[in-house]
C-alpha cells in the first residue's frame, strides 16, 4: 500500500491487547489464580501470551485444556477469571511510542476507535488507566455485538456509528484475528509485529503492511 493510499483514510480503528498495550502480565497473573482455585500449578506468562486474542472465554478455555481441568469446569473457571481480572491492571502498560502516536493521529484530523475482544466491563477502568478515557470516537468491545473479531461486523458497527465508510478505514492490530476482520471488512490493515499472534509471525496473515514500532506505522499513516 502506498502512503497516499494511507492519507485518503479518516478512521484508524485499533486492537487493543498486543497493539496499543501490554497486558500479558496482568491477564497472566489472573489465569494462574484461577488456575490455583482449581489446584492447579501456575501458566506463566509465555503460555498466556499465545493464548490471548479470542476473548477472555477462550483463554480460559485454552488455560484448563493446558492444565488438564475438564471442559465442564469451563464456566466456573471463566466466572472465577473474570473475578480475579476485575482489580488486576496494575501492570498494563501502554506501547513505547503510543501515546505520543495515538496524539498525532488525532491532531491530524484522523477519528480514532478501539475494537477489541477484551470483555466491555473492563475497558473503561484500563482506558483511564492510560489516560485515554476520552480519546477514542467510539469503543466496542468482544461482547459489545453477538460476535467478535475475525467476523468484520464489529469494525462495520463502528463505521456506522461514526459515519465513514468501510473503504475509508484502516484496521490495526497484531493478531491474525485483526487481520481477517479488517479483510473481511474490506478495510486496509496494518500490523504490529510486536504482539501476541498465538506465536505466529503477524506477516503470514497478509496485511497492507507490517511494523515493529508504533511510532513508525503513525509515520507511515500521517507522511505527506
Amino acid at each position: 500500500m502506498q502512503n497516499s493510499d494511507a492519507l485518503a483514510k479518516s478512521l484508524i480503528i485499533f486492537d487493543l491487547d498486543g497493539t496499543l498495550i501490554d497486558s500479558v502480565p496482568d491477564l497472566a497473573a489472573a489465569i494462574d489464580k484461577t488456575l490455583a482455585h482449581f489446584g492447579r500449578p501456575p501458566a506463566g506468562v509465555d503460555h498466556v501470551r499465545t493464548w490471548i486474542g479470542n476473548g477472555s472465554l477462550k483463554l480460559v478455555e485454552r488455560a484448563i485444556d493446558w492444565a488438564g481441568l475438564d471442559n465442564d469446569k469451563l464456566n466456573d473457571a471463566h466466572e472465577v477469571f473474570l473475578r480475579e481480572y476485575t482489580d488486576c491492571h496494575d501492570g498494563t502498560v501502554a506501547y513505547d511510542g503510543v501515546k505520543e502516536g495515538l496524539d498525532r493521529l488525532i491532531n491530524r484530523g484522523f477519528v480514532i476507535a478501539i475494537c477489541t475482544n477484551k470483555p466491555s466491563q473492563f475497558l473503561p477502568k484500563i482506558l483511564q488507566k492510560m489516560g485515554w478515557a476520552d480519546k477514542f470516537n467510539c469503543v466496542v468491545g468482544g461482547d459489545s455485538l453477538p460476535v467478535k473479531k475475525p467476523d468484520p461486523a464489529p469494525l462495520l458497527h463502528i463505521c456506522e456509528q461514526l459515519g465513514v465508510s468501510p473503504s475509508q478505514a484502516i484496521m490495526v492490530g497484531d493478531s491474525k484475528n485483526d487481520i481477517l476482520a479488517g479483510k473481511n471488512a474490506s478495510m486496509t490493515t496494518l500490523a504490529l509485529s510486536y504482539g501476541y499472534n498465538y506465536g505466529e509471525p503477524i506477516a503470514n496473515h497478509n496485511p497492507d503492511a507490517v511494523f515493529d514500532d508504533f511510532s513508525d506505522l503513525v509515520a507511515f499513516i500521517v507522511k505527506d
